[in-house]
């Protein structure tokens, strides 16, 4: 039986301090109502942030909540999954926090598979910092550190992904909230590591890849009765799939890889925490011995 969770028990007493317009406020909509949707109280999630615009989502929804460093949400949201695997864990980051300084991390992550969903709020610039470009800007962006365009190459965080081994692979438009959440429900009841990158129009320092640039040109892959998320090839194809036709919802799913706490036997019997820590000194005794 699925719980009875409203949106009024999401509701956080801190009001959104985002500029009117803003994705953010899309994404929060679509968290709010993927919860709701699977019937999970605020008590059993724990949202990861870092260092942007939209890592204050977790002071805007009532549940717990961690507001960490420029980009490195996703290793402490690892350690507490460890802990509390018991707990959905998602983390919420931007596009500069996760693809730039928390790259490292992200590609680290989806190797081990752990059961955690990542949300990425991509709106391919700095937009808290005040419009620099990003590793998702568009080449020929000018911002204030690419007054004549930057001459970069933006990156492919679908690509990356499928080529890094994520085992849930999709995007989706903060402009089109009911899907959105389909697609973080989708992800919170994957088992293993579920990428989310979200188109999410910064209306103040990108006034190219606005909400009406991506409805003229995103479609979802939902409605293509040939398309199979469950093969890479295709999801491959997709991936790089950019320009008059841009494809948003599940790119890959892959069910058959375990996730990382599945393969600790420690944790595959009870969450860490209720391990009892120190062990016995009969324990310790018998551990000793093995390296005498």
């Amino acid at each position: 039986m699925v719980a009875q969770v409203t949106m009024k028990d999401l509701q956080s007493p801190v009001e959104p301090t985002w500029c009117p317009g803003c994705g953010d406020y899309g994404i929060l909509n679509a968290v709010k109502r993927a919860l709701v949707q699977l019937g999970i109280p605020p008590h059993q999630v724990a949202f990861f942030s870092g260092i942007g615009c939209g890592s204050k989502l977790p002071d805007y929804i009532r549940a717990n909540g961690f507001n960490s460093l420029h980009g490195r949400p996703v290793p402490i949201a690892q350690g507490f999954k460890l802990a509390h695997h018991d707990m959905v864990v998602i983390v919420v980051d931007g596009d500069g926090d996760n693809y730039g300084i928390g790259g490292n991390h992200w590609l680290h992550v989806m190797r081990r598979n752990i059961d955690i969903t990542h949300i990425v709020q991509n709106n391919m610039v700095y937009g808290l910092t005040k419009g620099q470009y990003a590793p998702t800007s568009m080449k020929g962006f000018v911002s204030s550190t690419s007054p004549e365009g930057t001459i970069e190459w933006p990156i492919n965080p679908i690509a990356i992904a499928l080529a890094a081994g994520a085992t849930f692979i999709a995007r989706g438009f903060a402009g089109d909230p009911k899907h959105l959440a389909d697609l973080i429900a989708k992800g919170i009841q994957h088992k293993g590591y579920a990428l989310i990158d979200v188109f999410q129009p910064c209306v103040i320092f990108n006034r190219i890849n606005t909400y009406d640039w991506f409805r003229e040109r995103i479609y979802k892959l939902d409605d293509d009765p040939n398309y199979d998320p469950h093969d890479k090839r295709m999801a491959w194809e997709k991936a790089h799939e950019w320009g008059d036709r841009i494809p948003i919802g599940i790119f890959y799913i892959n069910e058959d890889q375990p996730t990382l706490e599945e393969q600790i036997p420690a944790l595959a019997e009870k969450p860490l925490y209720q391990h009892e820590i120190p062990p016995k000194l009969e324990d310790l005794e018998v551990l000793k011995l093995m390296f005498v």
